[in-house]
């Protein structure tokens, strides 16, 4: 965890290093930003079935996103990063976060070749992962910047999470004393989608994070205790944010489970082969 001002923007910042469960692994969105520093030889990732692969080899920033997301690791990969707060990002960017929407970006397109170059070789000769993430902490309280509208969005974004998404948007505009084009705008531009689609976020993860894959699931009673309209409202809901149906959604997380039990990264990613 990082220390105060960064984790009112930052859950966590993290070292990864050795042999990923699977060559290439399936991320669901989250309400979540990333930022990876890679340290070892160029990873892939692909935003959308509609895009292309493309390939890291400084890192790279996914601003929110609103698609799976699929990750080829190399192997063995070695990397340290920033899983973001959904505003996160904004006070460490150049540019609005709705640019990067569904689009990441280099390392190097954020902060220049020289810096990325400079932070890289410092973090590889750091003796040890403590050593490293604490270079990475130094390194992003020197980048913060004052961001406007960042309360606003802070606060409001809260409120979304404290309720799981199920709050009404007019409501959080109202209560901010803002109109609703003000508040959607400061989304777009701080956190890269409006706030109708972080709750929506919000509420997809909440319940996916509730399924135990080792127990029956009633999918039915399971839409309506998060308060879909109905299963097929759920279902189309899966399937726009996974790529999956939920039955297959849970016959990969099986896998998973089945393949490598206790696994740091069984919680989320799915495999993608």
């Amino acid at each position: 965890m990082p220390r105060p001002p960064l984790d009112g923007l930052i859950d966590d910042l993290y070292h990864l290093e050795g042999a990923p469960p699977y060559a290439r692994l399936t991320l669901p969105p989250s309400p979540s930003a990333l930022l990876i520093v890679n340290l070892g030889a160029p990873f892939r990732i692909r935003a959308g079935t509609e895009i292309e692969t493309a390939e890291y080899a400084d890192g790279c920033v996914v601003t929110m996103p609103t698609r799976a997301f699929e990750f080829g690791y190399p192997l063995p990969t070695r990397s340290v990063g920033v899983h973001f707060k959904p505003w996160g990002p904004a006070s460490f960017l150049p540019m609005p976060a709705a640019e990067l929407c569904d689009r990441p970006v280099t390392l190097e397109q954020v902060w220049g070749r020289p810096a990325v170059a400079e932070l890289r070789d410092r973090l590889a000769t750091a003796p040890g992962p403590h050593e490293m993430l604490t270079l990475l902490e130094d390194e992003l309280m020197r980048r913060l910047c004052e961001t406007s509208g960042l309360g606003l969005v802070r606060h409001t974004s809260g409120v979304i999470a404290a309720t799981g998404g199920a709050v009404p948007i007019g409501d959080l505009s109202a209560a901010a004393g803002v109109s609703s084009t003000h508040l959607a705008q400061r989304f777009k531009e701080l956190v890269g989608v409006t706030p109708k689609r972080l709750a929506r976020t919000y509420r997809f993860t909440a319940t996916v994070f509730g399924i135990d894959p080792a127990e029956p699931i009633d999918w039915g009673e399971l839409a309506s205790d998060a308060g879909y309209f109905d299963q097929a409202h759920f279902g189309h809901e899966f399937r726009a944010f996974t790529g999956l149906t939920p039955t297959r959604y849970l016959e990969v997380r099986r896998r998973f489970l089945r393949e490598h039990p206790g696994h740091v990264l069984d919680s989320w990613p799915l495999p993608a082969d």
